[in-house]
């Protein structure tokens, strides 16, 4: 998996020239009653060993909506619902990624989190919202810090036109 997504742009001289294009990813709180949230540990280059919230890239043609259930799905074997997007995280380094925070329900609450990809992750765990473990995967830690809350409704301005 290349860390660097790069296009191809038609350059002055017409000759072609590589540039990096940020990347899209889905990441999503899901929710158990009205304080616990969904965590797993890291196990990859980029904040190995950090706390971070079920998601990953959009792919190609997909909308925000498929891509937090297919990467819930993915990474815990979890059936989400009710998927709402909160905000939006624009995270240049060390990697650029333009993130969608997103919030949702499990299908089944009596559901259990599986670790379907033990090579990338340690683990998933349910926390309190006001006792995360640390340390948080650095745009998460950052976020929170803003006083965000996953649990409150934010008015989104985000159209997903599919």
């Amino acid at each position: 998996m290349k860390e660097v997504q790069e296009g191809k742009a038609q350059a002055n001289d017409g000759g072609i020239e590589k540039v990096k294009i940020p990347q899209v990813a889905v990441a999503v709180f899901v929710t158990k009653g009205d304080s616990s949230v969904l965590l797993g540990q890291r196990l990859s280059p980029v904040g190995n060993h950090t706390f971070a919230i079920p998601g990953g890239r959009l792919e190609y043609g997909e909308s925000f909506k498929e891509c937090a259930v297919r990467e819930v799905k993915e990474e815990t074997g979890l059936d989400i619902d009710s998927v709402e997007i909160l905000t939006v995280i624009n995270a240049p380094v060390p990697i650029h990624f333009v993130t969608l925070i997103a919030r949702a329900v499990l299908v089944d609450h009596q559901q259990q989190p599986v670790n379907m990809e033990p090579d990338k992750c340690s683990g998933w765990s349910w926390y309190q919202l006001n006792n995360l473990p640390r340390p948080l995967f650095k745009p998460l830690d950052d976020l929170m810090k803003t006083g965000f809350n996953p649990f409150v409704s934010y008015q989104s301005t985000i159209h997903d036109l599919k």
